[in-house]
């Protein structure tokens, strides 16, 4: 096996896991901070035994809860279009920045999901892409010819999405989680042979390699995130 190319994989896997680490850390927090079982520390009574504190109240509540849902999608973007005029140390912290984001708007999955089945489908989640990304990277086989499909997948997702935050059907729910869970499996094998790709053929030097593994680690990011929040759909058990 390649030694640089080894070595790039595993700091795009690196940033990954760390990612997710501050992302669940952040979560986390979030939600120990909004919760209370002490009626006197309450703002607002959620359900029997569960209230809500003033943190909890400008998280979960207030049209803050809104900006808070689109903070990571504008700092995604931010990225994106910023990262080859950024120093890898600042794309570093943006990157970090995103995590701790994603933390705070995904806070809520505490109040809808039981805490073991939260557990029990993260565990699904990191092996299904462990699998995915280890086929990725090891077959033979041509994985670009998938690239439209997916994006028109996801495309689709997004729309329907949105459609279905007025309708609020539970079916149409369903069917997003499938084809959803479907699109983000094969995103994550063919983002992790594009990878592999980009550093065997594109010519990169050492700062641009650092950058380039951080997009990769967003990308890679955000196929687990969106795994996981569609497998939590499926099979997560509510409160």
């Amino acid at each position: 096996m390649d030694a640089g190319l080894r070595a790039y994989m595993l700091s795009i896997y690196n940033y990954m896991v760390l990612g997710l680490a501050i992302t669940g850390f952040a979560a986390l927090g979030t939600y120990m901070l909004a919760v209370t079982d002490n009626p006197a520390d309450a703002v607002v009574r959620l359900r029997d035994g569960v209230f809500l504190t003033s943190f909890g109240q400008w998280v979960f509540v207030s049209p803050l809860k809104y900006v808070i849902m689109l903070a990571p999608l504008g700092v995604v973007f931010l990225l994106s279009a910023r990262v080859n005029s950024m120093s890898a140390q600042s794309a570093q912290i943006t990157f970090w920045v995103f995590a701790g984001l994603m933390g705070l708007s995904l806070a809520s999955i505490f109040l809808v999901f039981t805490h073991t089945s939260i557990v029990r489908v993260f565990f699904i989640t990191a092996a299904s892409f462990g699998a995915l990304s280890l086929y990725g990277y090891t077959t033979q086989k041509d994985l670009s010819g998938m690239a439209s499909f997916l994006i028109m997948g996801l495309i689709g997702i997004v729309i329907a999405s949105l459609v279905n935050i007025f309708l609020a059907s539970s079916a149409m729910q369903f069917a997003i989680s499938v084809i959803g869970v479907l699109v983000f499996a094969g995103l994550t094998a063919y983002d992790t042979q594009r990878l592999k790709t980009e550093y065997l053929y594109g010519g990169m030097d050492g700062f641009a390699q650092q950058k380039s593994a951080i997009l990769g680690a967003l990308s890679l990011y955000l196929n687990f995130i969106n795994m996981f929040t569609m497998l939590l759909q499926l099979f997560g058990n509510r409160e």
